[in-house]
């Protein structure tokens, strides 16, 4: 596999950074991850606008405009011969002496990983996994925006070791108040009577991109949304629950602790608005 490092392709055991880099000593960077379906890439847009708010957030400077970046992700899955792939931008502080300020870094490093993805075990979709809600807490706004998609994600990698732990497939994090957040690595939806439920932005979640697509297919479908602050035994007791990311789409919960969602099976509005979601994709991406 190639990878596109500081403005040049490299093969995948040459692309290194230094150990001086400020995303490894301090994970000082940003990241998007991003799904290409067939040669395309969905909701390029988002993303690249995301990345850089992000940078934004943390006074980096993008070391392209976004056309460019967006003709180097193109040319990442061209090089590679790659239709169905996923592919992780990353832009750190870059190279400079060990010390927290900012200016001692001259310029960002900006790398660019693929690698072939061609979706989940369909048998995860057909029977749904299970979550855990782990103790670790979600990081409060007001200590860091969670709007900054950071390569410093150890809270999270923190709540990945525990619901591993606790043989769940992904764990979900209360915020400091109580109420549920967000997952891991997802963002997450509850069903109750017809009625489609997520933490609002207002408990410290990251917008995920898939996140408000699938709110925008919901009203689309006629299915009422609220955005609202959801405790644990809102989740023990919907009829269905699910996940989004960017990898896995939408992802049907059928356990949660020693609780069965629903009837224990992924549910009508899950499964209407997983196929609204194939059809957006088959339509944006030409298949």
């Amino acid at each position: 596999m190639n990878i596109y490092l500081n403005n040049k392709f490299v093969a995948e055991r040459n692309a290194v950074v230094s150990v001086f880099d400020h995303g490894f000593l301090y994970g000082d960077g940003v990241f998007e991850t991003l799904r290409a379906y067939h040669g395309r890439i969905f909701r390029l847009d988002e993303h690249l606008k995301r990345l850089k708010e992000s940078a934004r957030g943390l006074e980096i400077s993008l070391p392209q405009t976004l056309p460019v970046l967006r003709r180097h992700l193109e040319e990442t899955l061209l090089v590679n011969h790659l239709k169905n792939a996923l592919l992780r931008i990353c832009i750190s502080r870059g190279y400079g002496p060990i010390g927290l300020d900012p200016a001692l870094c001259r310029k960002p490093t900006f790398v660019i990983i693929p690698r072939v993805f061609k979706g989940y075990n369909p048998r995860q979709y057909h029977h749904g996994l299970k979550v855990s809600i782990v103790s670790v807490r979600r990081t409060p706004p007001p200590a860091l925006d969670p709007q900054i998609k950071s390569a410093n994600f150890l809270n999270n990698i923190l709540a990945k070791i525990q619901a591993k732990r606790n043989h769940a497939d992904e764990g979900l994090m209360l915020g400091v108040n109580g109420y549920l957040t967000e997952g891991s690595i997802s963002n997450f939806f509850i069903v109750s009577r017809g009625q489609l439920y997520t933490p609002g932005v207002d408990q410290g979640i990251l917008m995920g991109i898939t996140r408000r697509f699938v709110i925008d297919l919901a009203r689309q479908a006629d299915i009422p949304v609220k955005e609202t602050r959801l405790l644990p035994s809102d989740l023990y007791k919907a009829d269905e629950c699910f996940l989004t990311n960017t990898s896995m789409e939408i992802m049907p919960i059928t356990k949660a602790e020693g609780f069965t969602i629903g009837d224990g099976k992924p549910g009508p509005v899950t499964r209407l608005l997983r196929e609204a979601y194939q059809e957006q994709v088959r339509l944006e991406c030409r298949i």
